[in-house]
């Protein structure tokens, strides 16, 4: 991986990762603030208000237009829960000048456009006009209404609800349907100014490019990051000794069951590579337990996965199952974990399944966005970890520090989502 470059400029953390691999650059800014009830909403909202207008290109129309002079630029916002915080992300990707005859200086260009984009928004009399507002509030509740329509999603969203009460994780990114009708013009903008002036602001940079010319064109951001005071937020877990279970229904054909569990290995701990080692054998890939036992052998489910959350210390399991099949799942699922435990693992699966998380970790490093994830997830857990101690530390991981990372790992809730018919089918 390629070394970072970290350069102070007006105050901003500006990181370059120099690179001649692509022939584009790309130009990151994440954007972090605790994440709360209070501004989830809004600041989904300012993330898409921000995208769609700015003080010199006032128009969708006229953005896109202009980004089509830059040889097809590209510029899109997010917004992302990473552990307690919520991160808008803003991106541009812009072709690199270097590769192109008779360019335009395009890495300036895009740099300028970016830096607006952030800091002289588009505004009607010292706000923000109601119009875009108006706008952005209709595809932000169809963004929302979307994960209801994906049963799946909306499961994965009950579940850290539930197990999550009264815990950041709760919150989604998106923020809440029932509150984006209510955003003004002005909360919109008293958040905004809170974000220029409290939050973590970083840029990231990925391309063929210098310190020196990405210090000169860095230098005309002036409010983001000057006089930011963030600090990180981290709750308490809320451990559950007996798990708790909810079982909720809806118009469906395939019951969703999803199951939370704890563990205190998080992205900082030296254990961390264990644990993504041990998920893998779980339900992360196609040779895990859960794929193996509950999907292939056993015909339980349509699917069975597990994703871990490194920067919160929860691991995830989703399956699709027949509603009569409830209970015979969830005894599976938790016999696939105490295997781990019990140590019932082969160490050629060890060995396979480690060579498949430095897999993943190489082809999410071989794209620039990719690349920036890697370095920004160091920054968000506060551990830095270069690309090479990461592999090398996985390849290190034994079956024993497997069995051990898995010690900690206890269920906390059961989700399951089921058809309203039937409702004495084998999850009573």
């Amino acid at each position: 991986m390629n070394e970072e470059q970290k350069i102070k400029v007006n105050g901003l953390d500006v990181h370059l990762i120099p690179t001649t691999k692509y022939k584009t650059a790309t130009l990151v800014l994440q954007i972090k603030s605790k994440l709360t009830e209070e501004t989830a909403t809004k600041r989904a909202l300012l993330a898409n208000v921000l995208q769609s207008a700015t003080k010199e290109f006032p128009s969708r129309k006229k953005l896109r237009l202009y980004l089509d002079e830059l040889y097809g630029a590209s510029f899109q916002t997010d917004v992302q829960r990473k552990g307690e915080n919520h991160v808008i992300t803003m991106r541009m990707e812009t072709a690199n000048e270097r590769f192109l005859k008779e360019a335009p200086p395009l890495f300036q260009k895009s740099m300028s456009f970016l830096r607006n984009a952030l800091e002289e928004p588009y505004l009607e009399e010292g706000r923000f006009s109601e119009k875009v507002i108006k706008e952005e509030k209709r595809t932000l509740k169809q963004r929302i209404q979307s994960i209801y329509d994906d049963k799946m999603r909306y499961a994965n969203k009950r579940l850290l609800e539930v197990m999550c009460k009264d815990e950041p994780f709760a919150v989604h990114p998106y923020g809440d349907f029932d509150e984006v009708e209510a955003v003004t013009a002005k909360n919109l903008m008293d958040e905004y100014k809170r974000i220029l002036k409290e939050d973590d602001i970083r840029l990231y940079i990925v391309g063929d490019l210098k310190t020196e010319e990405v210090k000169e064109a860095a230098s005309i951001f002036t409010s983001a990051g000057s006089t930011s005071e963030y600090t990180e937020s981290h709750s308490e877990q809320q451990s559950n000794h007996n798990a708790q279970e909810k079982i909720e229904t809806d118009d469906i054909q395939q019951g969703k069951l999803h199951m939370g569990y704890r563990t205190p290995v998080t992205f900082s701990d030296e254990r961390f590579p264990a644990a993504q080692v041990m998920n893998g054998l779980f339900g992360g890939f196609p040779n895990s337990k859960l794929f193996i036992n509950v999907r292939e052998k056993e015909s339980m489910a349509y699917y069975a996965a597990s994703r871990y959350e490194s920067q919160k210390g929860i691991i995830l399991v989703m399956a699709g199952i027949e509603v009569e099949n409830y209970n015979k799942a969830v005894d599976i699922i938790k016999e696939q974990l105490e295997d781990i435990k019990q140590g019932n693992i082969a160490e050629e699966d060890v060995e396979q399944t480690k060579g498949m998380v430095k897999n993943q970790l190489l082809e999410t490093a071989d794209n620039a966005r990719g690349l920036i994830e890697l370095y920004y997830q160091g920054i968000n857990a506060n551990h830095q970890r270069s690309l090479e101690d990461w592999l090398t530390a996985v390849d290190a991981v034994t079956k024993e520090d497997v069995v051990n990372c898995a010690a900690t790992v206890n269920l906390d809730t059961i989700y399951f989502l089921r058809s309203e018919e039937d409702k004495n089918d084998g999850s009573n």
